[in-house]
């Protein structure tokens, strides 16, 4: 369900009302306003103290899609948290006309009973289908009443089973965690590196004098040296500058400098930890962008405990950045109701290997005749 042709009324309700009006959650993707719309509906509640419930035909995208701290997410985080989400039925493929694909009803009310507060029921219903005697487009499965009053049964007895799981509210809660490793990296002024150098943007609009004394300074060290610290290096640099009178031609600054040692690195498992140069965390590791990683760490579990389990036995020099921690929520359905169906034996599918190739040998030899 696509609202691009009403987003701008939509991105100024919800900027200029908030919670005061239909879409304070978030906004989900614009190519999808599934839970948009539960979100509307939601806003329909009764506000007296008595209760109301609705239930929403929905596919499966709004179970799952997104991050934590984006759209969709936040909209599952606000029901849920709010303790709204009663129950998820799970119905089978091929149901509706138009399409054949998992939809799911979503059962939400702002009144759960004592025995479901802060819990979710989630009913798997995909094999509870008869046949239809002829199909209307992909709809070729209708649910029987005898099957409609098994899933209620499975609904009202709120017991868990084969169909039936019964979770806690922060059971599909998870905290996103950046996880950062250290910028480690060698420094030379070796050919190959001043040629990269050449090559660099902010270098090229230079110029071309200026570029001449940059580089000749920089030729005036050790072509063979390598450096495993960057302040080491960033030091020699300043001094070959300062040697060749650079500074008098141009002014070397915080920007072109970092150009200056980027183009002549490379990475170093082996050289020292670069460190932030200014700022608050000045003199702390700086993080390396390329080996930055994320992990989901389960609601109800502690962010280090799960870090030094899962984290810190395959890389020890990582850290968290903190400040970047996201809440957020999810439903899996199918991982919950997943069945292990174990693969056939080789034997089987060497037997059906040399069947289907038999038939082809025998309509080889039937064209030729």
């Amino acid at each position: 369900m696509e609202w691009k042709k009403v987003e701008s009324e939509i991105r100024d309700e919800a900027s200029s009302l908030g919670y005061k009006a239909r879409f304070g959650a978030g906004l989900p993707r614009v190519s999808d306003g599934s839970l948009m719309f539960v979100q509307h509906m939601i806003s329909k509640f009764n506000r007296n103290g008595d209760s109301s419930r609705l239930a929403v035909v929905l596919n499966g995208s709004p179970l799952f899609t997104g991050s934590a701290g984006g759209g969709e997410s936040e909209i599952r985080r606000w029901i849920i948290e709010n303790d709204w989400l009663e129950a998820i039925v799970a119905l089978p493929t091929d149901m509706f006309y138009n399409t054949g694909i998992a939809t799911y009803i979503w059962i939400i009310t702002n009144q759960k009973t004592a025995q479901r507060k802060g819990k979710v029921q989630l009913i798997n219903a995909v094999d509870l289908h008869t046949p239809m005697r002829k199909s209307l487009g992909s709809k070729r499965k209708q649910i029987s009443d005898e099957q409609i009053a098994d899933i209620t049964r499975t609904f009202g007895e709120f017991a868990a089973g084969e169909r039936c799981k019964i979770f806690d509210n922060q059971d599909f809660g998870y905290q996103r965690i950046t996880v950062e490793r250290p910028l480690k990296l060698n420094f030379q002024a070796s050919d190959e590196r001043i040629e990269n150098l050449q090559q660099a943007r902010p270098f090229t609009k230079l110029k071309d004098q200026q570029q001449a004394a940059i580089i000749s300074a920089i030729k005036t060290l050790n072509q063979d040296h390598r450096y495993n610290n960057r302040e080491v290096f960033i030091k020699a640099l300043k001094a070959a500058f300062k040697a060749a009178g650079v500074e008098s031609q141009i002014k070397i600054g915080a920007p072109l400098l970092k150009t200056l040692w980027q183009a002549l690195s490379e990475k170093d498992d082996s050289a020292e930890t670069c460190l932030i140069q200014s700022g608050a965390n000045k003199g702390k590791p700086e993080a390396d962008s390329e080996l930055r990683d994320y992990e989901n760490v389960p609601l109800k579990e502690a962010i280090d405990d799960y870090f030094k389990r899962e984290v810190l036995p395959h890389v020890a020099d990582a850290w968290i950045d903190h400040d970047k921690t996201k809440t957020g929520y999810e439903i899996p359905f199918n991982r919950h109701f997943y069945q292990y169906v174990p693969p056939r034996s080789l034997e089987e599918i060497d037997a059906d290997l040399d069947k289907v190739s038999a038939e082809i040998m025998q309509m080889l030899q039937e064209v030729h005749v």
